[in-house]
């Protein structure tokens, strides 16, 4: 029974007291999810990185010594990286509130037998709901009554076609979504036609997207590849610095009996030691590379997921509003057996033999539809038919017969222009207009035909129909109008543009893409095909994935592309077979029913402009396009992340061997010091950081994406990459050493003597920026690439160099002298020098150097 507008009256629902009551006992109507970080929460949590840690504690204890200057340079720079790395989890943070829609929608709400729109929130159990074309529903019930009632559960099933409503017999007792003619709405859906009046049965976390929601805690995140590399690569230098420390210690106090110098000294050569550049360059690479991400329309919102996205090996996506756009369009006509394709508009526009279909199409629909197919009709009929006769704006409508389980078609009753007869528009199933038109057996063979060749393309097919009758009273059923058929139509959900080439370009990449979808088999076929996904004739339904035990499912997927008919919870099971495979998992999705799965998966991938809340939240980078195209330079910015970030590792390693050995060997063979805090501070300060900026701009290798994703047992940094860091270090340390002891052979003096080598120091600096740039191109490559940060950094070290040597104030602080232009010259030829072996033997290597 459908309740009139005149009967809405007649129902009280709850009171406001008996609201309370409600709300008192069983809460608000609000899903639990990630709460919004206060400022000083996200300060410690950037401050309580464990190197972080170790550099404050250095500049505390210098401060404690008695180098105020010393402890300022350290503690300032580690001010300077908290403040960029707070920045973007601000602005981060900021742009998700901006992005959180769905979070409480408003509700109609009957209290004390009055109508109030209130907040999500405060709708409590046992409300009673009024529904309509547009509203979201703000929390899971049964229907009472409705008419014409369909609603897009595609957040939650992941079906891209609104479902039927019925009213609630009191009989049906499961409660899941999915499917046509079911009693029971869902928070969180859509109602995209018709209207209903539903009782509130589960509110916040005890509705379905609360269940998903609440699962969602029970999914514990992993370190990613690069923390664990990092920390190992960070505890095994501290180790080694803090031995050499000792050592240092021991030797200066036994050799000079002067202790104190001797812990200065020891201090110093593990400030050269101490890796505070490795978190340095982690999170300037992963801050930048989430700010150059998001200018390809990425939010990231955990940074170390981008180095895992970079190593993805399996991409999983939803079809609806991933792949596809979730709108349907009408892009085949079939009249009495005869195909018209309307995709787009020809300058003939479409045979006179379709125009009554149109027609009576547009009639079978609202005047001012809301249900996607029905807007799709009024487009494309304004399309076509826009000033002719077959457009009846002037037309009133008399009666509408509703959609039943018993005859899934709807019809609508318009007055003739003549006043005399009513003329009636049927649409509805193929099979629903065969029975309203009575087809003998040829006649419902040709149908059957044309809609299995509709069918073979992924269409959603509706059929149309027509009648007339004479002005008197209206029957009760639209069954006792005689119809005669006017043809179907064809709608498609369309694939995204640019998801073609976004497939290809991952499979080029050594990545599998595995469509999960809660459509049917035949359309995720037809789309599979469409977009090039490999092995598409093979599929897994949702009822085999049940019956299926693990060990199976992890032996099938390793072919299988395309799963259908899958529910939230098989979403989950597919993610975690294919990691009990070993594989590295990037998820995307944008409905409540991908939630687990996106936390689940090595990296999420949620959508920002339809994705819900609860998507995001679980997410690790959101598009903010929701264009799948973004996924694939996502992946390419990883790689390329990943890429610079090992050259860095590889060219701080470098530079820290000549640092290390200066400080050491001095101590070693009684010879005056030569670095002093100071001059590992401006080291450290200037050329270290900056140099990450210079490897983080580092243009793609040519192969990036032709080249398979890394393995998983491969190291941040191989032992080829060390052995060759490991003697690009000792080159730049020999030639410095021996400038060093040539000046004290020719009696140049400490301070000269110390000057000298420096200079040599920075300017062999400098050429390890240069060369490890790239080990594959020469110095010319290198150079030619568009690099600004380079030149920047070059520029910036330059003049440094220039200022501490020739300005009095600074001279004095860094205890060194002056030096004339051949002194300069020398220098930077010994830092040139120093390194030309290695850009020799990138010329006699026909293949690439593995970093």
């Amino acid at each position: 029974m459908v309740i009139k507008e005149e009967e809405l009256k007649n129902i009280q629902g709850l009171t406001e007291k008996q609201a309370l009551e409600s709300i008192k006992k069983y809460g608000y109507n609000e899903i639990p999810y990630q709460k919004k970080r206060s400022i000083f929460v996200i300060f410690f949590s950037v401050v309580k990185e464990p190197m972080l840690l170790l550099l404050i504690g250095s500049g505390l204890i210098y401060l404690f010594l008695g180098e105020p200057k010393d402890a300022l340079m350290l503690l300032s720079f580690v001010f300077v990286v908290v403040g960029i790395t707070f920045y973007q989890e601000r602005k981060t943070e900021r742009t998700l509130e901006a992005l959180r829609d769905l979070s409480s929608p408003r509700a109609l709400v009957i209290r004390g037998g009055i109508r109030r729109r209130i907040a999500g929130g405060q709708v409590a159990k046992d409300d009673i709901i009024i529904l309509q074309e547009g509203d979201r529903v703000p929390a899971d019930a049964a229907i009472i009554s409705c008419s014409n009632l369909s609603v897009d559960e595609s957040l939650l099933t992941g079906e891209s076609l609104a479902v039927r409503k019925c009213e609630w017999d009191g009989q049906v007792s499961s409660k899941r979504p999915g499917g046509d003619d079911l009693p029971f709405v869902y928070s969180g859906t859509l109602v995209v036609h018709g209207r209903g009046l539903a009782k509130v049965s589960s509110i916040g976390a005890h509705t379905e997207m609360g269940k998903i929601g609440h699962a969602l805690r029970g999914i514990r995140q992993e370190n990613t590849l690069l923390q664990k590399e990092i920390g190992k690569i960070v505890r095994n230098f501290s180790i080694a610095g803090a031995i050499l420390c000792l050592l240092v210690i021991l030797l200066y106090g036994l050799t000079h009996g002067n202790w104190l110098n001797g812990i200065l000294s020891g201090l110093t050569l593990s400030m050269a030691m101490l890796p505070e550049e490795f978190p340095v360059v982690l999170i300037i690479f992963l801050t930048l590379g989430a700010w150059r991400i998001s200018k390809s329309q990425v939010l990231t919102r955990r940074t170390p997921a981008i180095e895992t996205l970079g190593a993805a090996t399996v991409l999983c996506t939803d079809k609806t509003g991933t792949l596809t756009l979730n709108a349907m369009r009408l892009t085949a006509l079939c009249v009495n057996g005869v195909h018209y394709d309307v995709g787009v508009k020809k300058p003939e526009g479409l045979p006179e033999a379709v125009h009554n279909l149109m027609e009576y199409a547009i009639l079978a629909s609202q005047k001012d539809p809301f249900d996607p197919i029905e807007k799709e009709v009024k487009r494309l009929g304004e399309l076509y038919l826009s000033g002719s006769e077959h457009i009846h704006n002037n037309w009133k409508i008399i009666k509408e017969y509703p959609l039943s389980k018993e005859q899934l078609a709807l019809s609508h009753v318009w007055e003739s222009p003549d006043k005399q007869n009513y003329i009636i528009a049927a649409k509805g199933s193929p099979e629903a207009i065969a029975d309203l038109c009575h087809l003998n057996q040829e006649q419902y063979a040709q149908l059957v035909k044309c809609v299995e060749e509709m069918a073979a393309r992924g269409l959603r097919i509706l059929g149309v129909a027509r009648a007339s009758f004479r002005k008197k009273e209206l029957p009760d059923l639209q069954h006792d109008f005689i119809f005669d058929p006017v043809g179907l139509l064809g709608f498609i959900d369309p694939v995204r543009p640019a998801v073609s080439s976004a497939i290809k370009e991952a499979h080029g990449a050594g990545m599998r893409v595995i469509m999960v979808t809660g459509d049917y088999p035949g359309t995720a076929i037809h789309i599979a095909r469409e977009i090039g996904l490999k092995n598409p004739e093979t599929y897994i339904t949702g009822q085999e994935l049940e019956e299926m035990d693990q060990l199976a499912l992890r032996e099938k997927i390793k072919t299988v592309n395309i799963f259908a008919r899958v529910v939230p919870e098989q979403k989950l099971l597919i993610i975690n077979a294919l990691k009990a495979n070993r594989a590295i998992v990037a998820m995307t999705g944008d409905g409540v029913n991908d939630a687990a799965a996106l936390k689940s998966a090595d990296i999420g991938i949620a959508m920002g402009e339809r994705g819900t809340d609860v998507a995001r939240e679980a997410s690790a980078l959101v598009l903010l396009n929701d264009d799948f195209s973004s996924i694939v330079q996502a992946v390419k910015l990883g790689r390329r992340i990943f890429d610079n970030l090992k050259k860095a590792i590889a060219y701080i390693f470098a530079i820290h061997v000549p640092i290390a050995g200066m400080s050491f060997l001095p101590v070693l063979f009684n010879l005056p010091i030569v670095l002093l805090p100071a001059h590992i501070a401006f080291l450290e300060l200037i050329i270290d950081p900056a140099c990450s900026t210079v490897f983080e701009a580092c243009p793609d290798e040519n192969n990036i994406m032709n080249r398979p994703p890394r393995n998983l047992n491969e190291s941040l940094f191989s032992k080829k990459a060390f052995i060759f860091s490991l003697l690009q270090g000792v080159g730049v340390l020999t030639v410095v050493f021996l400038v060093f002891m040539l000046a004290l052979y020719l009696k140049k003096g400490e301070l000269e003597a110390r000057t000298l080598s420096f200079a040599t120091l920075v300017f062999a600096n400098i050429m390890l920026i240069i060369t490890n740039l790239s080990w594959s191109k020469n110095l010319t490559g290198i150079l030619r690439a568009k690099n600004k940060a380079l030149w920047v950094v070059v520029l910036l070290a330059v003049s440094a160099l220039f200022l501490v040597i020739y300005l009095p104030v600074l001279r004095g602080l860094f205890h060194f002298s002056i030096l004339s232009p051949s002194d300069l010259l020398i220098t930077l030829a010994s830092g040139v020098v120093s390194l030309l072996w290695f850009e020799g033997f990138k010329a006699l290597n026909k293949k690439r150097i593995p970093l």
